[in-house]
């Protein structure tokens, strides 16, 4: 066969291919695409109809804005933070554990997902109140003498998320921990170096690519998070998405609320944009056992 019949061929064969997926590409135009072209058009779009900045002016020329965005990434630090301190002791545990055992404290990681988000933020709410059991059982344990104000308010808002993302963290960070080569460990032992000095010097980087992923996706899961703010923070914990919505429900203002959602879509990418730079996001999502 010639080189003009291959050429044929190569175009013929991607052409088929293109056919084949595009059903899929139609889909991602349709829920994708489309939905965040619209976004970005109606946020250029001022109280009067015509196209403006007003918008975006106004983030950079009111303080609130501001202070939104800051409480916005203070949240989502402080929970990717906390989820890293207990999922990542938790997924080692994990990691330890026979299959058997392991595969039982997974489904316990997975339990919450079988429970709606909105009833698990009002049974902390529940919990929390100043007449609720963590209160009822800390004055009957002598802890404090008096209810104490532990919902509506920041720290009632980062129980609430930390309990809701942790298992996004653990999940990432177990994939990665298992799979991890235990030869490797042997070899560290082998050499002289003992368990402490095994786990940092080999074990932890090797599993650093999972637990990275699960910080990453916590991160950017809580900048757009919303029910469990507006519930547990009682008013007093705006985010963007809060934001958002009473820019809808409220002052029916459109364009305002979609250039929240495009700054915020900006910032996300920018995030991740950023990550990217320090680690390979296709690795750290793929687990960091070779």
């Amino acid at each position: 066969m010639n080189a003009t019949g291959l050429r044929r061929d190569e175009h013929m064969e991607r052409l088929k291919l293109f056919g084949l997926s595009s059903p899929a590409l139609m889909l991602v135009m349709v829920i994708l695409v489309i939905p965040v072209g619209w976004l970005f058009y109606v946020s250029f779009i001022g109280a009067d109809g015509s196209f403006s900045l007003e918008n975006y002016e106004r983030m950079i020329t009111r303080k609130s804005y501001g202070r939104i965005f800051w409480t916005t990434f203070e949240v989502s630090l402080l929970t990717t933070g906390i989820c890293i301190l207990i999922g990542y002791p938790l997924a080692y545990f994990m990691s330890q554990l026979p299959p058997r055992l392991a595969n039982l404290c997974l489904i316990a990681v997975l339990l919450p997902f079988w429970t709606s988000l909105l009833v698990r933020t009002y049974a902390w709410l529940v919990l929390l109140q100043k007449n609720g059991l963590v209160n009822n059982w800390a004055i009957s344990l002598g802890l404090w003498d008096e209810p104490i104000k532990i919902v509506h308010n920041l720290n009632g808002t980062l129980i609430g998320m930390v309990h809701i993302m942790l298992p996004f963290l653990i999940l990432p960070a177990y994939g990665a921990m298992r799979a991890i080569d235990r030869d490797y460990i042997k070899a560290a032992a082998n050499l002289g170096a003992s368990p402490r000095r095994a786990f940092w010097t080999v074990f932890f980087p090797l599993s650093t690519p999972g637990l990275f992923a699960g910080a990453l996706m916590v991160f950017v899961l809580c900048l757009g998070f919303f029910v469990t703010p507006a519930v547990l923070g009682g008013g007093k914990v705006i985010m963007v998405s809060m934001k958002i919505v009473s820019n809808i429900e409220l002052f029916v203002n459109w364009g305002a609320a979609s250039a929240l959602g495009v700054v915020l879509l900006v910032l996300t990418a920018g995030v991740l944009w950023i990550a990217s730079r320090f680690v390979n996001l296709e690795r750290a999502t793929g687990g960091g056992g070779h």
